[in-house]
C-alpha cells in the first residue's frame, strides 16, 4: 500500500498492509496536523502533489527498506485540506525483529521528507505560506 489519498487515511488499513507471520515488530508512524508554528496558530493544512511523480518515490522508498532492512512498508500521504490533528502521512513497516523496524520506519519518514514532490500550505488567521517537504537540521 503505497499512496496519496484526498480524504482521512484510514490507519488501520495501512498497518495492516505490513502484517506477516514472520515479523516480531511492527511500526506506525502518523504525521499529523498541528495547530501552531512559529508562534503564529495554524487553522488547517492542504497538501497538493504530483502523484505521477509521487508515487515512484514511494515505491523507491519501500523498495529501498526491503533491500536495507528487509522491511515491508506501507505509506499513504494526505493530499488536499487536512484539519489539524489528522494524519497528513501514515508509515507503517513490519520486520523480523524491531531494531531494524526502528531503522527502517526512520528511513522512510527522512527519504519521504527529503525526496517526496509535495507541497504544504499552512493556513494561518493571518494568511498562508507554501512549503515543500524538508529533513529538518538535526
Amino acid at each position: 500500500m503505497l499512496g496519496l489519498t484526498d480524504g482521512p487515511i484510514d490507519v488501520a488499513t495501512v498497518r495492516n498492509a505490513v502484517d506477516d507471520p514472520g515479523f516480531g515488530a511492527i511500526l506506525v508512524f502518523e504525521g499529523v496536523a498541528r495547530n501552531n508554528f512559529d508562534g503564529r496558530r495554524v487553522t488547517h493544512l492542504s497538501y497538493e502533489a504530483y502523484e505521477e511523480l509521487a508515487v515512484p518515490v514511494l515505491q523507491a522508498i519501500a523498495k529501498e527498506c526491503f533491500e536495507n532492512f528487509g522491511a515491508k512498508c506501507a505509506i499513504v500521504h494526505r493530499t488536499g485540506p487536512v484539519p489539524i490533528e489528522d494524519p497528513t502521512v501514515v508509515i507503517a513497516v513490519g520486520t523480523p525483529h524491531r531494531p531494524a523496524c526502528y531503522d527502517a520506519s526512520r528511513y522512510a519518514l527522512e527519504a519521504l521528507k527529503a525526496r517526496l514532490p509535495v507541497w504544504k500550505k499552512e493556513v494561518y488567521d493571518d494568511g498562508h505560506d507554501w512549503k515543500r517537504n524538508q529533513v529538518p537540521d538535526e
